[in-house]
């Protein structure tokens, strides 16, 4: 009997200590649990309007900014959630700090990355929209994230470019000036005439509403080469005119030269066969 209501008096201080430990922290977890949600809540509100109003002045930036806002906010209330259950935060964020350390030591290039991101819009080299040919690709850019930048090329391809390899390396922002020098070269044969090709070149440009006459454009012989006489063709056009213009001009020099008889040589070579076989002529072999 004694085991019995010795047992009996174990459990049922088991209990007490069990709801009293439901009592002390059930209202701080329910409470903690209400304000993880709320604060994730409005800080989804809150780096949504920051989101909007960047997006109408700089869409470059607001994502980079949305995404570190987001981030230091979250973590933010992470420590206050945990504070408010009685977990001591001091060494909360002692830990946080040491895997900081550690997680930063180990991703060494993504900190190179986020650095580059930082000197990207700081500088600004290119902004959402620009053309650009880097790392070997060509396209444009449609997002700046905190540690990537997205480029969609023009034969519908999705490139993801490290921040760090576009800010410590060379790139051409093909589509920051409003107009660009369109360069052409046309060959033609020595025996034609130079002034009725740059007369040909001449009218044409006159003739294409795209064609810029601010710069003038430059019209000339550019070399001698092994073949022909090069002329050489620049023009200047609005950025988005460059390559169909390019492209047109060159269908348009082609048959204008054929119909004013004007010849555009490609390399020939004479190929002379020999027959050795080891036989001098009026000689018979042994």
């Amino acid at each position: 009997m004694e085991e019995l209501f010795g047992a009996n008096g174990r459990a049922s201080e088991i209990v007490e200590q069990a709801i009293t430990l439901v009592m002390t922290y059930a209202p701080k977890v329910v409470l903690a649990i209400v304000t993880l949600v709320v604060g994730l809540w409005l800080i989804k509100r809150f780096v949504g309007v920051i989101d909007k109003k960047l997006g109408e002045k700089d869409p470059s930036l607001n994502k980079f900014v949305c995404d570190l806002i987001g981030a230091i906010l979250k973590v933010m209330l992470i420590i206050s959630t945990a504070s408010m259950i009685g977990i001591a935060t001091t060494s909360f964020i002692a830990v946080i700090g040491a895997a900081g350390l550690a997680v930063g030591l180990a991703l060494q290039g993504s900190l190179s990355n986020f650095a580059g991101g930082v000197l990207i819009l700081i500088f600004k080299p290119f902004k959402v929209g620009d053309t650009i040919e880097a790392q070997g690709h060509l396209g444009a850019v449609a997002e700046i994230s905190i540690l990537y930048t997205i480029v969609n090329t023009f034969d519908n391809r999705r490139i993801v470019i490290p921040n760090g390899n576009l800010s410590n390396a060379t790139l051409v922002n093909v589509s920051i000036y409003d107009k660009r020098r369109c360069d052409m070269t046309f060959g033609i044969h020595y025996d034609d005439d130079i002034d009725t090709a740059k007369a040909i070149c001449k009218r044409l440009f006159e003739e294409d509403e795209r064609s810029l006459m601010d710069p003038p454009p430059r019209i000339c012989v550019g070399s001698l080469g092994d073949n022909s006489v090069n002329i050489m063709f620049r023009a200047w056009v609005a950025t988005d005119d460059l390559w169909p213009y390019y492209w047109e001009m060159q269908e348009k020099v082609k048959k204008a030269f054929d119909a004013e008889g004007l010849t555009i040589p490609f390399p020939q070579r004479d190929v002379h066969v020999y027959n050795h076989s080891g036989v001098e002529a009026g000689q018979t072999s042994q």
